[in-house]
């Protein structure tokens, strides 16, 4: 896999917690995704995307939060190795004493388009999320600002911003022309155009709003998700679909570049999705967890015992990575992040095997 940031491998056996010390990195840090990164927001909608019920959370220590996981997902590895003693808090039962560390707007089936996730019921959409943080600014201002909007400003400049989106667009969305009609509407390159677009313009949203530190993930190579082939009936990573992801990714990894040649005081970090991974994960195309027949598809039935060796699986659900899964990329998310925090506490990275 290249280079990986050392810390990795002790985080498989225990917690985050050795490997960062004293007060968080960033005073704040917000994130925006879907379910890779939710962690409790779907869990009052009226939808089938929702996971707080075992045996999600299985390996957490708060048992079913809404994790669409085992345990901890990337969002939650990220916050600790910023140094956060506590997860950041979902947007749906956020405090307001929370919201100064930031808040989690993510959600199950969301997308950049509104549409996309639709069949599956409630989620909150890219769109959405960046209403909520709105109204989480205006109680910024009155918390620290006195209801002046300029001392949040100074405060949001310094924060992290995670945004994880576009995965939905292609899975619940394109690729599922039972629902959507998006597919005979546009060929891949044209989507692809259409929703870097409306992602830019979103970003600019939130760069009004005060960010300016960003971390963007592309999209994930969903094509080798065992409910993706279950979908196409294949063996195989399906290529049609990664094919598209990656004239998805291409088109955002160049209108980050312009968007931070034209935003003044805005760093954009591009973070690349995962394809394959080391052999320590010998189980690669198979859930963890029993699928269910009759909710969300991909999802775990409810209730049933999953897999006893899930350190060895990248796929807890047939959608979802493991708890081990998220601690490599939230590891690796984190070294990305490195031109946003300063530390006294580096992680040694190993000599590069390739």
């Amino acid at each position: 896999m290249g280079s990986l940031v050392a810390c990795v491998f002790i985080l498989s056996i225990a917690t985050l917690s050795s490997c960062t010390t004293g007060v968080p990195q960033v005073p704040c840090y917000f994130i925006f995704g879907d379910s890779l990164y939710d962690n409790g927001n779907n869990n009052h909608l009226v939808t089938e995307a929702k996971a707080n019920f075992p045996p999600y959370g299985i390996d957490y220590s708060d048992g079913p939060t809404g994790r669409f996981s085992n345990g901890r997902n990337i969002a939650d590895v990220i916050a600790e190795l910023l140094g956060f003693e506590k997860s950041i808090p979902p947007y749906a039962s956020a405090s307001r004493e929370d919201i100064i560390r930031g808040v989690n707007y993510a959600s199950g089936s969301a997308g950049i388009r509104d549409e996309s996730g639709q069949h599956m019921g409630g989620r909150i959409s890219l769109n959405q999320q960046l209403a909520n943080h709105a109204t989480i600014i205006l109680q910024l201002a009155d918390l620290i600002g006195n209801g002046n909007l300029a001392p949040v400003r100074k405060h949001l400049h310094k924060c992290i911003y995670t945004v994880a989106m576009g995965n939905n667009d292609f899975i619940n969305n394109y690729f599922y022309p039972q629902y959507y009609k998006t597919s005979s509407l546009y060929t891949p390159q044209e989507y692809a155009d259409i929703l870097v677009q409306q992602y830019t313009q979103q970003l600019l949203k939130l760069y009004e709003y005060g960010a300016r530190k960003f971390a963007i993930s592309g999209a994930g190579y969903s094509g080798c998700a065992p409910a993706m082939m279950a979908r196409y009936e294949s063996d195989v990573c399906v290529d049609e679909v990664n094919g598209a992801v990656v004239l998805f990714n291409a088109g955002l990894t160049s209108a980050l570049v312009e968007l931070e040649s034209k935003l003044s005081g805005a760093k954009f970090v591009y973070i690349e999705p995962p394809l394959g991974y080391s052999t320590d994960f010998n189980v690669t195309d198979k859930p963890c967890c029993n699928v269910s027949t009759t909710i969300g598809e991909g999802q775990c039935a409810p209730n049933q015992a999953p897999c006893s060796a899930r350190q060895n699986y990248v796929f807890w659900d047939a959608f979802h990575p493991t708890e081990s899964v998220s601690l490599v990329d939230g590891a690796s998310a984190y070294a990305a992040l490195s031109p946003f925090y300063v530390s006294e506490v580096k992680l040694s990275l190993p000599v590069d095997d390739a």
